[in-house]
């Protein structure tokens, strides 16, 4: 039947109905249209419908009524992230790709499709920085919108419909992604960032299949930044990643951008060396291979290393980390996400002292011979002359120190071991002549180290947090920018990098201000969440007791200890300093060195030996030849921080466990394995013989130490300190770290950390 025809059907039909309008009441006329308009002429002699008010009402009502919505499966946010709604009433809804999501009020709809599931591509975009918006690769349709809109820039808002995967946002991260790749040089196979570069995943996900460019690409020459960080600076995409970091978490104002168009190029300005403690970081950050690794150039790729998740030992922040190695060699050290601690961030010194875990090792157990030199003997014959010298001295002439990288086990078993040979004078280097460990509060980080981001004044006193804790000291300038707090420094002259007040020098400008005769003292009475941190350096002094009575004055002053906030801190140095004052490593004399005849040496290298009676019989346990192995009369290989599993506290009372990355070196042993052998020779056998046992043993000493990646809260120890009588002395403070990059016997013996002190240090 032709398109003719039909029309003319229709339009006789629908005249014929018009003409009956005038003379028909309105039921017949409903009648007569379901009877002209049914496909069936059997229903042409049914029965019309006949309708009433209150029939019509009834159906204009369910015409009217809301359909019902659909509903859509809920989905996973990216990442396993969480949203925190700090007032319920701000929540908004918005719909990406037709899924609502509801988000607080001030997301930007880059983390709308974020918490959607939907993962939007970028590459000058991140989280812990300020939104530049120059990339353009997160270009998403927005309805009633002209154009794309950059996601990263743009604030959602309610009722917003996003559109992530239609034509026109696959064309525009296209043409995004040719612009990128034009001038960008095609050398993948000898890139380091080959395997993890955002460039090369997005470029395949997002890209064209060919490029349309067919002039001469630009070249851009090399920076140098140091030692540490390798440039090469015509695959820079110019993103501004690394000028943000280095201004608003480093501090720095190191780096910038240069020249205007294809022109523009990130330099230093002048020419010098970055010399921030935490430069390594602009690695990860670099999206693309502008930014690698010095050391790690050329070494490996990523996808033949194994990784191993594990915590840093260099300082006592205890930042999480991944080590990364092929076979027996750790290739690199990259940080690991914690926001409680380490945010995504590590220090130079954490990152690069891996090349000291192979160097200066001690493989094989030794004994010094008549002639002075050492040879390698088994561990049978090193075990029965300790024990045999052991047993010969009386038991107050022995001593033990722990060092610096000593793990909760170890300690705890050189505790018992030195306690059944009758001696108590065991303790650990760095904790001075009598510390203060009966209260947890007296000796931790009680605000906690994300909690420092509460205060609205923070007190130093005698502590330098750009070089003792450069984490500590990330959180303090995150503070400081974000909400202008103050700072009050009291120490030698430092450099920091944030804005502060140098109050004084000594203990005499802590004098004032308890007395409330310093002009600073204003601004500790004003402050709602008062930080005061003292230095773990003061623990050396012998006048620490009146200091931190002193403290504790200023701390009353303040309203620092209340149920609500805890801001009387105390920032360690070392890595196992919080577990051996829980595990009580406190010597019971002020001389043992002077009077011992036996000394036990657990890693402790930086122990004053000049006193030690000549002699003493010395030995050293330890994974390098560091300073104190020139003293010893036998030497028992140990294994380093990556070669075994061991519980260590960090500065706020956290604890973390490391776990094996490579195998111990040659015949090394753990150091609790080392000692229980020992006491079994020695004839006083420790009651336990594998992890669990001292487990169960510093459950009884140390139950927190068990309570893997928990901080357990401290007391409120105001009225339980008893009166100091001790006097205070007027010499000033000192810095407790005269070398950031070498500060253990692992960093003393990296060749990156001597590279670093001599050319950083010099340009600081």
């Amino acid at each position: 039947m032709g398109f003719g025809l039909l029309a003319l059907r229709a339009s006789r039909t629908s005249s014929a109905i018009n003409r009956s309008c005038f003379s028909t009441s309105p039921t017949l006329l409903i009648s007569r249209i379901f009877a002209s308009q049914s496909p069936n002429p059997s229903n042409r002699h049914s029965r019309g419908i006949v309708s009433t008010p209150e029939l019509l009402q009834n159906a204009e009502a369910t015409a009217e009524a809301p359909q019902p919505q659909e509903i859509h499966p809920p989905r996973t946010p990216l990442a396993g992230a969480r949203v925190h709604f700090p007032n319920p009433e701000d929540a908004i809804e918005v719909f990406v790709d037709g899924f609502p999501v509801t988000i607080p009020k001030g997301m930007t709809v880059l983390q709308a499709c974020e918490v959607a599931g939907v993962d939007i591509p970028r590459f000058c975009y991140h989280s812990r920085l300020s939104i530049a918006g120059n990339c353009r690769m997160c270009l998403v349709e927005v309805e009633k919108s002209p154009k794309p809109v950059a996601s990263c820039a743009m604030p959602a808002l309610p009722g917003m419909k996003i559109k992530t995967d239609t034509p026109v946002a696959k064309k525009a991260r296209e043409g995004v992604m040719e612009f990128l790749l034009m001038n960008h040089p095609l050398d993948c196979p000898i890139c380091d960032q080959g395997g993890e570069c955002d460039l090369q995943d997005q470029s395949m996900a997002f890209g064209s299949d060919r490029g349309r460019f067919t002039d001469v690409k630009r070249s851009v020459v090399d920076k140098n930044l140091g030692p540490l960080v390798k440039t090469v600076m015509t695959r820079c995409i110019q993103c501004t990643r690394c000028v943000r970091f280095a201004t608003e978490v480093a501090g720095v104002q190191d780096l910038g951008m240069l020249g205007r168009g294809s022109g523009e190029e990130i330099g230093t300005y002048v020419e010098k060396l970055m010399t921030s403690e935490l430069s390594g970081n602009v690695i990860d950050i670099c999206p693309v291979g502008a930014l690698t690794s010095k050391p790690f150039a050329f070494k490996a790729r990523n996808w033949e290393l194994k990784a191993t998740e594990t915590i840093d030992v260099t300082d006592a922040v205890g930042s999480n980390i991944r080590i990364d190695s092929r076979g027996p060699e750790v290739m690199r050290i990259i940080p690991r996400l914690n926001e409680d601690i380490n945010e995504e961030w590590i220090s130079d010194k954490t990152r690069f002292c891996y090349d000291g875990l192979k160097r200066q090792r001690l493989n094989d157990p030794m004994i010094r011979g008549p002639d002075g030199r050492f040879k390698s003997v088994s561990w049978r014959d090193a075990l029965a002359i300790v024990a045999e010298v052991a047993r010969q001295v009386q038991p107050e002439e022995i001593v033990g120190v722990a060092g610096r990288l000593s793990d909760a086990e170890s300690m705890m078993a050189l505790k018992d071991f030195l306690n059944r040979m009758g001696s108590n004078n065991v303790w650990f280097e760095g904790n001075g002549v009598r510390p203060n460990a009966d209260l947890r509060s007296g000796y931790l980080l009680n605000s906690s180290i994300s909690g420092l981001e509460k205060a609205d004044v923070f007190l130093l006193v005698g502590t330098q947090p750009r070089i003792e804790a450069p984490m500590v000291n990330a959180r303090i300038h995150k503070t400081v920018r974000a909400t202008h707090a103050k700072v009050g420094y009291i120490g030698p002259p430092t450099d920091f990098n944030y804005n502060y007040e140098n109050l004084g020098t000594g203990p005499q400008t802590l004098l004032e201000i308890a007395e409330g005769r310093h002009p600073f003292c204003s601004a500790l009475r004003n402050a709602k969440n008062l930080a005061i941190i003292v230095g773990a350096g003061l623990f050396e002094r012998k006048d620490k007791d009146a200091i931190l009575s002193v403290v504790d004055s200023i701390a009353k002053l303040g309203n620092v200890v209340r149920p609500d906030w805890n801001g009387l801190n105390f920032l360690l140095l070392h890595a196992a300093q919080a577990a051996s004052l829980d595990l009580g490593l406190v010597p019971e004399s002020d001389n043992s060195i002077e009077s011992a005849k036996f000394l036990y040496l657990m890693g402790a290298d930086d122990v004053e030996l000049e006193k030690l009676p000549s002699d003493a019989f010395v030995v050293y346990q330890g994974h390098h030849g560091d300073r104190s192995v020139y003293r010893a009369n036998v030497i028992l290989p140990a294994s380093a921080f990556s070669e075994k599993e061991g519980t260590y506290e960090n500065t706020e009372g956290c604890s973390q466990q490391t776990l094996p990355a490579v195998p111990t070196v040659g015949d090394a042993r753990d150091d609790w394995k080392i000692i229980r052998a020992l006491s079994e020779v020695a004839g006083v056998c420790l009651p336990y013989d594998n992890l669990a046992g001292i487990h169960s043993r510093i459950s009884v000493v140390a139950p927190n130490l068990l309570r893997v990646d928990d901080r357990e809260p401290t007391l409120i120890h105001t009225d339980l300190k008893p009166d100091c009588q001790q006097k205070m002395s007027t010499e000033p403070f000192c810095s407790a770290v005269d070398n950031f990059y070498m500060t253990d016997s692992i960093t003393r013996a990296s060749k990156i950390m001597a590279q670093c002190s001599a050319s950083l240090l010099l340009k600081k």
